[in-house]
């Protein structure tokens, strides 16, 4: 693994580079699907984060370039309960690099912490959904490559209206 990568748990003071990746990732996918499917605040997902983090609800890693500390990548996760995965497990919503420091094994490191997390919460489970496909084959592919398996079905949603 390079050296000059530094996996942690996020710092309140990078809440703020952290919605701005958020944003990244959510315009990224939004462009390669020709569809605007999310709606983005920067500060509101900002002090969202801030907020499910110091609830304990939420958990945050990020990658961090270790000579100037910037946060090049993040991965987040929570706990849900399931019958089907005897209990709790972890899921993973959101995992980011940004495009420069893609294919250098930042990803797998910040899958590495994730693993690492999971059995200190004694989880036995991690489940992601990739972006839609075949527009996001090589995020399925780093998925796949890194021991996850396509379990079937497809993410679905229902925005509920307070």
């Amino acid at each position: 693994m390079p050296s000059n990568i530094q996996i942690g748990p996020i710092q309140e003071t990078e809440y703020q580079v952290l919605s701005v990746l958020v944003g990244e990732l959510l315009n990224e996918i939004m462009e390669n699907i020709g569809i605007n499917v999310f709606k983005f605040n920067r500060k509101e997902t900002e002090a969202r984060a801030g907020r499910l983090i110091s609830d304990g609800k939420y958990w945050v890693f990020v990658a961090r370039e270790a000579t100037t500390k910037n946060v090049i990548g993040f991965v987040s996760l929570y706990e849900s309960y399931a019958l089907y995965s005897e209990g709790a497990y972890g899921t993973m919503p959101e995992l980011y690099v940004t495009k420069n420091w893609r294919s250098k094994l930042v990803g797998q490191m910040l899958l590495n912490e994730v693993m690492k997390f999971a059995k200190e919460k004694g989880w036995h489970r991690i489940e992601v959904t990739t972006p839609p496909l075949p527009e996001f084959d090589r995020t399925l592919n780093f998925y796949q490559t890194n021991g996850f398996e396509i379990t079937g079905g497809r993410k679905l949603k229902v925005d509920i209206n307070a």
